[in-house]
């Protein structure tokens, strides 16, 4: 058994021209602009830094929200303490 080798054509102008083409299209549609891609990570640091704010201002609001809840506890004990000693049933809630 002997084997045989056979030749293969070489790659004609047409295939060429093909590779060309696609190698080109591949480069084109790989190239960005550097502005854009500049404005995109421009924008994306103004999201962070306007949610890193929010989260602050949401931190400062709870707190706020936890103080009146204090005051209010407070003053419903002060309001029973009161009523308790004018001899004035009050249900607390």
């Amino acid at each position: 058994m002997s084997k045989r080798r056979t030749k293969t054509a070489p790659p004609g102008p047409s295939h060429m021209r093909t590779g060309l083409l696609l190698l080109t299209v591949a480069v084109l549609t790989s190239c960005r602009d550097p502005r854009a891609e500049a404005n995109i990570a421009q924008a994306m640091m103004e999201v962070g830094a306007t949610l890193s704010n929010m989260q602050q201002e949401y931190a400062i609001l709870q707190s706020e929200v936890d103080s009146l809840r204090t005051v209010v506890a407070r003053q419903d004990t002060l309001i029973l303490r009161l009523g308790s000693h004018v001899g004035m049933p009050i249900s607390p809630r």
